[in-house]
């Protein structure tokens, strides 16, 4: 069986969290949280970004998980050097939790693989005392 050579993409993900109260109804159970991700592509080759996969968890343990194409509609395709970013939301019943999960990305010659996203942390203001 002939090896192929494997070109190894190289994706990092950041994720910057903003607390929305003009949206959020804390007296009711409902926090909502604002978010900024951004999607540097640090490898040789250009990759575009099929599907994402989150899992959101709150604070009392309750899992979601949130499946589907692209980012906010689109499926980029990402060049070498090049920052993906987009905004998006998550309500959390409770005043804490976290995200994390995957995107499913292809490479131009069809090669599919996944990039973690980190997990990051939704906290109320005033979650904490």
């Amino acid at each position: 069986m002939a090896m192929q050579k494997t070109i190894v993409p190289e994706f990092k993900i950041t994720a910057k969290v903003v607390y929305v109260p003009s949206e959020s109804n804390p007296e009711k159970g409902y926090h909502f949280f604002a978010y900024k991700i951004a999607i540097t592509n640090q490898g040789s080759a250009p990759a575009q970004l099929m599907s994402r996969h989150w899992v959101i968890t709150d604070s009392s343990g309750k899992k979601e998980e949130v499946r589907g194409p692209g980012v906010i509609g689109m499926q980029p395709k990402i060049q070498p050097g090049q920052t993906f970013e987009y905004d998006s939301a998550c309500p959390l019943n409770t005043t804490t939790g976290s995200m994390q999960g995957r995107y499913h990305m292809i490479t131009e010659d069809g090669q599919s693989f996944s990039v973690d996203i980190p997990e990051f942390y939704l906290v109320a203001p005033n979650a904490l005392h």
